[in-house]
Formats: structure tokens, sequence, C-alpha cells
């Protein structure tokens, strides 16, 4: 009896020994990876933070760590995904500072276009740190962005009672003063904040969107202009002056804005950068270019498959890729569109006597063809050809009936590369007007050979 009781005692001892020496094992393994990471050792850090973790998936400092790790070498998305495990079980300590992690974190909410979560990270800080304006600044930055302008501007105040030469926070709040029509303030902030320093190019930014709101948009140009020094702003500023140039028509100006907005991508899934391609696509879709706003639409797609009208745009322009005919008809210029519009006429039995060419496309005024050569009058006839990516409504029907008539036309046709509305169709039934659709299009091209 007396044997079994040494030799559990024996045993309980081997397992207190493992237990003591893997406990004060692991904290070892733990500073080893900090110490990788600080040599900037990424990849063994790595390694043996996955080794700890394959023994152990529940040790959140190991998983901190890795996380660390990823967030060196810019794999931003696999960092993400180990904070959020942190975030949901760690007990912090002296291996997790929670106060730096949270930051980091808030930081990925950002990245990753997700600010619900983060301003709770920035609250949380703001507890945390209750005397650091940064973070007060953050869930200001944040709400104002989700739309909750007046806790935006609350948050914006606080950070500037605890810091009254916070030079962000009085540009931020000078963009809101505008938005809500105090001029006078929202100049006295901005001025604040140039005042307290003129090198801070971020304020310029914001400058900038004063001016570009007022509709003064060179003076907006050359504000985001100054903001470009700032790399935190410089892509946001790109964009903005791309669409500067945009509502000033100056569409080469706008292109070229955009596509350095894109190269300055720290990220694809950035709201700044898909708010960039969408507007080149936008340049090249007016351009006639619609390979090139084809290929943007289609980058958007692959990182964000709900963003705007991305996906309405790929699905109307879908058949391009399929038929030469509609993509010729879509893409050419226009002296080469009216020629194509003459001879899509000419399939449907109609000479051409005018050809007049539109913003939208070209109006015809043709004679109706006919194998009576006895016949003296021939029947005139309006003829639209619409290039447009949106179904055609019943106000633009009405005012091509209203032409008809004066010009000697006794009949409408109307050919466009979309559709009609429910309401159009209605409008044409009872009158002598022909509407011809996107597919009944491309057969006309196809008669006339184009």
């Amino acid at each position: 009896m007396a044997l079994v009781i040494i030799l559990v005692m024996l045993v309980g001892i081997v397992f207190l020994a493992v237990f003591v020496v893997k406990s004060l094992a692991q904290p070892k393994k733990i500073d080893g990876i900090k110490r990788l990471v600080k040599q900037q050792k990424y990849a063994q850090a790595q390694k043996l933070a996955k080794a700890i973790i394959a023994k152990d998936p529940r040790d959140m400092a190991a998983h901190y760590w890795l996380g660390r790790a990823y967030l060196a070498e810019n794999k931003a998305d696999l960092a993400f995904t180990e904070y959020k495990n942190v975030a949901q079980n760690a007990v912090f300590d002296a291996t997790i500072p929670e106060v730096p992690f949270r930051k980091q974190l808030a930081e990925l909410f950002v990245r990753f276009n997700q600010p619900e979560d983060a301003v709770k990270e920035y609250l949380l800080l703001t507890k945390q740190e209750p005397t650091n304006a940064d973070n007060f600044f953050n869930v200001g930055k944040l709400y104002e962005q989700t739309g909750h302008a007046d806790m935006s501007m609350g948050f914006y105040q606080k950070c500037l009672q605890i810091d009254p030469k916070h030079v962000k926070a009085h540009a931020a709040l000078g963009l809101m003063l505008f938005r809500g029509k105090d001029m006078r303030g929202a100049q006295r902030e901005i001025d604040t904040a140039i005042k307290l320093d003129p090198n801070n190019f971020s304020t310029y930014y914001y400058q900038g969107k004063i001016l570009k709101e007022s509709k003064d948009y060179p003076g907006a140009v050359k504000a985001f202009e100054k903001a470009l020094r700032d790399p935190d702003f410089k892509q946001r500023a790109l964009l903005e002056r791309g669409s500067c140039y945009m509502m000033a028509h100056s569409t080469d100006n706008a292109m070229s804005e955009f596509e350095r907005a894109i190269k300055a991508a720290k990220s694809e899934r950035a709201q700044e950068t898909l708010f960039a391609r969408y507007f080149l696509a936008a340049c090249h879709e007016n351009n006639r270019d619609l390979d090139k706003a084809i290929e943007q639409w289609q980058a958007i797609m692959s990182v964000n498959k709900n963003f705007k009208d991305v996906a309405s745009k790929l699905n109307q322009y879908k058949d391009l890729q399929s038929n030469d005919s509609l993509k010729e008809y879509m893409t050419c210029a226009q002296d080469e569109l009216t020629e194509i519009c003459k001879k899509a006429a000419a399939a449907m039995g109609y000479a051409t006597q005018t050809a007049e060419a539109k913003k939208w496309g070209v109006l015809i005024i043709a004679a109706e063809q006919s194998d009576d050569w006895k016949s003296v009058r021939k029947q005139m006839c309006l003829i639209a050809f619409f290039r447009e990516t949106e179904p055609m409504d019943e106000t633009t029907l009405r005012n091509l009936v209203e032409q008809a008539k004066p010009r000697g036309c006794s009949q409408t046709i109307v050919c466009t590369s979309s559709s009609f509305t429910s309401t159009a169709t209605g409008f044409a039934e009872n009158r002598p007007v022909e509407l011809i659709p996107k597919e009944r299009l491309e057969q006309v091209l196809a008669k006339a050979g184009i």
C-alpha cells in the first residue's frame, strides 16, 4: 500500500514538473518571437509562432505576435485574421499590450472598410487614454464618414478641448462647419489649422474640399496639390483632383489623376482605390473606350462585387464581348457612327436624306424605299439612333415625335443600344412610333453588314 502511495506521488511530481517546465518555457518562446520581429526576421518569427499555435491553438500571445509579424511584412489580411481572433479570446497582460493592440486593430478595421468596428475600438481607447486627443479625433472622423455628423462634431470639439492645437481636428471641424453653411466658422477653423502648422499638408486637403464644394475648382486643385505632400492624403488628394477636373469637363486631366491615384494605392480594397477605378471607367465610357472601362469595372468586381452599379454596368456591356457589330456601333468615332447609321437605315428600307450628329447618337431624315417606280410621293421617316446604357424614357420619345411633323415625317423609328421603360412603350403603342431595342438593333446592324 505504501508503495502505491509513493508511485502516485512520483507520477504527480512528474506531471507537476512538466507543467512548470512548460510554463517557464512558453514565455521564453514568446520572447523569441518578439526578438525575431525586432530583428526584422519576420519569416522566422512566423514559423515559431505557428509552431506554438500548432501545439496550443488557444495561445493568444502567439496569435498576437504572429499578427505583428504579418503586419511588419505588410500582409494586412493575414494580420487582420489573427487580430480578430485575439480580440475575441485574449486576456490582456504584459505579453499582449492592450492599447497598442487596439490601435492596430482599429487601423485594420478602417483599412478593410469596417468603420463601425473601428469606432468601437477607438471608443475603448478614449476610456483607456482619456488625455490622448488623437483617439477622440479618430472617432469623430469615423462618425463623419458613416453619416453621424452631430456625434462627429462633438468628438472633434472634445479633441480640441484636450489639445487646442490639434491641427487635423481644426481642419475637419472647418469642413463640417462649411457643409453646415457656417462659412465664417469654417474659414476660422481652416485658417487656425494653417496658422498652427503651415507645413501640415493634410490641412490643405480639407481646404481643397471646401473650395471644391464652393465650385472653385482651380482653387481646389491647387489646394489638393499641396495635400499631395502628405503620404496619408496623397491618394485621396489625387482622387479629389481628378473629380475636380471631371466637374470642369477636363476629361484627359481627370483620367491622368485617377490613374495616379490607382498607382498610389496601398490597398486594392481601399475605398479611394475603388472610386479612382470607378471614375476612370466613367471617363473611358464617356470617351467610348469601352474595353478600358470594362477593364476597370472588372478590377473593382474582383475585390468588391457590390460596389455601386458596377455589376449593372458590366451586365449592360456584356454583349460587346461577343458582338462585334454592336461593339463597333458603341465605340466608333462620331463620323464613323453616322455612316453606320446610314447603312442601318438602308437595311431597314430607308434612304437617308439628311444625317445629323448628336451628343447621344445620330438623327436621320429618310425616305421610304419602294419597289413601285410609279410611286411619286415617298413616305418620310425620322430615325433616331441612340448610344445609351440607361433605358429610354417617355420624355425622350415625346420630344422626338414632336420633331417629326415639322420635318415632314409621318413616322418615327427609335433605335437604342439599351431598352425602353414601360412608360415609353405605352406612349408608343397608339402612335406612329416604332421602337427598336438593343436585341433588334443587333439584327439590323448585322443585316447592314456592320
